[in-house]
């Protein structure tokens, strides 16, 4: 299931992208979804450094999981307070995705960079209607960039996708795209998952870099949104039936363009940590002139080792 919400031109939202499985049924090994984007090696170099920072914009994480690298994340307090909701889709969503990036290693999720600060800016929370989808303002998600980029933020992951938003919504959030460019901080979000091709003012923006999902085979999702700019400067990453932590404790499974985003936010994590003299906007060039060639609207698969050695000739250059 797919969480888009039914709204109308009066009503400006961002949703949450993918339901998380309420269940772990046949959970698929982390190192099947590792090694479709060369990760491993990359891992293998360390869990990351506590002096990168990794910005996620998602709902509340349940950070009691005993999964999870705990002492290393941080929930900003501009945010919605922890998980009121543990089964509700806002906290199985953030949980989900913090699992893909914080995990503590040697379990079956990916746990990417569990060395790295994670600091959570929540921006949904649990509706008090039953069944409501949880939904956030564009405004909301613009401030969360802001607060996630004055906390420290290297990278922020942002999987949420614009549902609809006005003209002067659409000109803030560029605004604090924008922003984030000037500052170096670089944006990972989930293109989405309505089978449309366009984007979105998020990821249309240059300096975003979308992520669509791809099976385990290296097919992209037949529901991931593609798009010129998306092709031109995204990243396909693992987005079928990946396994990660439940906020309801122990693991499940889910698929979709937001379980894609954190394997592209993990691996500049990694790469800043490998680099420290490295800025967001060299690991970002390295990441997406590493991946094959761009002549249409589907991304191509992102390429962590070979971004690694295109990084390592650069920095040995200056």
């Amino acid at each position: 299931m797919k969480l888009y919400g039914h709204h109308n031109v009066c009503s400006s939202t961002v949703n949450l992208i993918d339901a998380v499985s309420a269940s772990a049924s046949s959970p698929r090994p982390a190192p099947l979804a590792l090694d479709l984007v060369k990760l491993g090696p990359l891992m293998r170099l360390g869990p990351g450094r506590p002096q990168v920072t990794v910005g996620l914009i998602d709902g509340p994480v349940a950070v009691g999981h005993p999964g999870l690298a705990a002492d290393s994340i941080r929930t900003l307090a501009g945010g919605h307070a922890g998980c009121e909701v543990p089964h509700g889709a806002a906290c199985l969503h953030g949980t989900f995705v913090a699992g893909i990036l914080s995990a503590r290693r040697g379990g079956a999720a990916p746990a990417l960079c569990p060395g790295c600060r994670l600091v959570v800016r929540p921006i949904f929370s649990e509706s008090p209607l039953a069944g409501r989808l949880p939904v956030a303002s564009p405004d909301e998600l613009a401030a969360a960039i802001v607060e996630c980029i004055d906390a420290g933020a290297d990278v922020l992951n942002v999987s949420a996708s614009l549902a609809w938003a006005s003209a002067r919504e659409e000109r803030a959030l560029r605004g604090v795209l924008d922003h984030a460019c000037r500052r170096g901080v670089a944006v990972v979000a989930a293109s989405g998952n309505e089978s449309a091709i366009g984007g979105s003012a998020i990821t249309r923006h240059p300096w975003v870099v979308p992520a669509v999902g791809y099976s385990l085979r290296g097919r992209p999702l037949s529901g991931s949104n593609l798009g010129a700019g998306i092709g031109r400067h995204g990243l396909g990453a693992p987005g079928e039936n990946v396994t990660s932590l439940s906020a309801r404790g122990g693991l499940t499974t889910s698929s979709g363009t937001s379980v894609a985003a954190p394997f592209v936010t993990g691996t500049f994590a990694l790469l800043l940590s490998a680099f420290p003299r490295a800025r967001a906007g060299d690991v970002r060039v390295a990441l997406i002139r590493s991946a094959p060639a761009r002549r249409t609207v589907v991304p191509p698969l992102l390429d962590a080792w070979a971004a690694y050695r295109a990084l390592r000739a650069a920095q040995q250059r200056r």
